[in-house]
């Protein structure tokens, strides 16, 4: 499998997980929503430290640096979402919050997959490559990690 088809596999699966709780209703099935959440902060990590890098050297600087913005977005509208799901806050609200984080997860990919995802096999050399790989099938977010670029 490409690292492109990897990467997208798991921008679905974190789609996924924040549409079944949507689908819920917001219910008691938080399990979802905060399974997504830290599936997506683990996906910020793996591009910011394994795959942005080799992409930025390779001259992609400035798409690498939108993806950096949206990813600090991104990463607020998660901590938001844990502060809604903290103080006990009405379903409907942590509800709308998903559908907010989705749109931006939307025009997030949309550009990422055709833009950064086609290059990583290209431009990735073969230690990069199996860091990346290694990752994807076992890693973990740091404790404390953050975005570059969130607050």
């Amino acid at each position: 499998m490409t690292l492109a088809a990897a990467l997208e596999r798991e921008h679905r699966r974190i789609d996924g997980g924040i549409e079944a709780y949507i689908a819920d209703g917001g219910g008691e099935r938080t399990d979802l929503l905060r399974g997504a959440m830290e599936g997506l902060r683990r996906h910020i990590y793996l591009e910011e430290e394994f795959l942005f890098p080799p992409l930025r050297e390779a001259g992609m600087m400035m798409p690498v640096m939108v993806m950096l913005r949206e990813h600090g977005a991104l990463w607020n509208a998660m901590d938001a979402l844990d502060a809604l799901l903290a103080e006990g806050a009405a379903p409907a609200s942590i509800v709308d919050s998903c559908r907010e984080l989705l749109g931006l997860l939307d025009a997030h990919n949309s550009k990422e997959e055709p833009i950064i995802y086609t290059r990583a096999d290209d431009v990735l050399n073969a230690e990069a490559s199996d860091g990346l790989r290694d990752f994807l099938t076992s890693g973990t977010t740091p404790e404390g990690w953050v975005s570059t670029t969130a607050r």
